[in-house]
């Protein structure tokens, strides 16, 4: 991860700073269902309005494709982020042109104002240099904070950052401290867990996993196919068996980087994935020809989280069972709380990300006791496999 510049970096004062924002927030019935993003976003808007900044938000929303969407308008943020940052934000009917410039202009130093969505215009995801032209004429300086958005090369993660000095937020500040801390300098032993369903969508993340990390546990749905692999028995449980020698190849490569690949030992089966349905925990070696793996099992789930014990660093990514339909959500609960306990004694570094991930953890009610929680997911995915992200890439340099 290349080196990037902070908001220490840049004086401030009397500046209109333009601040890339993930406001892709969950609506329902026109109200914000989860203001989760805005929450991690108010520190950096708030530092830069204390220093006397004109503090310019600009975010996408949803997928209008280039095209003015009614339902897809940001001007119904414009309040809630009012209310959490505990002043009245100005709204742009549009990001770039008159529109935007007379907003900006009206905004006073220690005062906000809100661009309508990015995405309204093709020139946004076209990462078009005339587009972030635009976007920059209205600003002085650039501050990214949407770590959710720094895998995409759009406008206003990468072209705009290329024409005016640019820094990271403080959310995005502390994003990728913490997974420079997990992944790329951890304390070792270092571990890893990943879920989900399939290797074929993992592919890159399992290959630098294994050869940077001390330990990998591999559950939910893609252990099947690593078990499988070895010749096992998964019944009808959901399994690539096309993936079998990709499996085979991964824990070759493990192998030869001194990685231990960690796999259940016992699971939880039932003949369908549906609520109260009828459970057994058997023997890895012993699943039945009808049944389904639908969680890891309790010795699984013991084991890693004693294994835990010896770790000192812990990246997290995918479930480890069907966790959305109890009693499947046992052996991930299991760990998670295993694995806060060990954060909140001060003997684990724990960063987790994913959507799944993030639901799979508050889930276990442990949410708040991990080092660090992503709610990135592309760009989280991303990093896991060692991508270069452009959002961060452009931060390193700036004019």
């Amino acid at each position: 991860m290349a080196e990037f510049k902070t908001l220490d970096d840049l004086e401030v004062s009397g500046k209109r700073v333009l601040v890339r924002a993930d406001l892709n927030v969950p609506m329902k019935d026109g109200a914000v269902s989860n203001a989760t993003r805005i929450e991690r976003l108010v520190p950096t808007l708030s530092e830069l309005a204390g220093k006397g900044a004109r503090v310019i938000v600009a975010s996408h929303f949803g997928r209008p494709k280039g095209k003015k969407v009614a339902e897809m308008s940001l001007k119904p943020l414009a309040g809630p982020l009012g209310e959490a940052l505990g002043k009245t934000v100005a709204f742009a009917e549009d990001c770039i042109g008159e529109a935007a410039a007379q907003t900006v202009d009206s905004v006073e130093p220690s005062s906000f104002a809100l661009l309508e969505n990015l995405r309204f215009h093709a020139g946004e995801e076209a990462n078009d240099p005339d587009f972030a032209s635009q976007l920059a004429a209205n600003a002085d300086l650039y501050v990214n904070d949407a770590f959710s958005c720094a895998h995409r090369a759009h406008a206003s993660t990468h072209a705009v950052a290329e024409l005016i000095p640019a820094c990271a937020g403080r959310l995005m500040e502390a994003e990728l401290s913490a997974l420079a801390g997990a992944l790329e300098d951890p304390q070792h032993p270092a571990a890893a867990i990943v879920g989900g369903a399939k290797i074929s969508t993992k592919l890159d993340l399992l290959g630098n996993l294994c050869q940077r990390l001390d330990v990998l546990a591999i559950g939910g749905a893609m252990a099947n196919t690593f078990l499988h692999a070895q010749g096992m028995n998964v019944g009808k449980s959901l399994c690539e068996h096309d993936m079998a020698e990709t499996a085979r190849a991964i824990l070759g490569t493990a192998q030869e980087a001194g990685c231990e690949i960690v796999l259940p030992v016992d699971a939880v089966v039932a003949d369908e994935l549906a609520p109260g349905v009828a459970t057994h925990t058997v023997d890895i070696k012993n699943v039945p020809a009808e049944a389904m793996i639908l969680d890891i099992g309790p010795q699984s789930a013991a084991q890693l989280a004693e294994r835990l014990e010896g770790c000192k660093s812990l990246v997290w990514n995918g479930p480890l069972g069907a966790f959305e339909t109890p009693p499947f959500d046992a052996g991930t609960n299991t760990v998670a709380v295993a694995a806060a306990g060990l954060t909140r004694a001060g003997k684990l570094v724990s960063v987790a990300g994913g959507g799944d991930t993030v639901a799979a953890l508050s889930n276990a009610g442990v949410e708040k006791d991990f080092t660090y929680i992503s709610t990135a997911g592309g760009a989280f995915l991303e990093w896991l496999e060692g991508k270069e992200l452009p959002g961060v890439a452009a931060l390193s340099g700036g004019t």
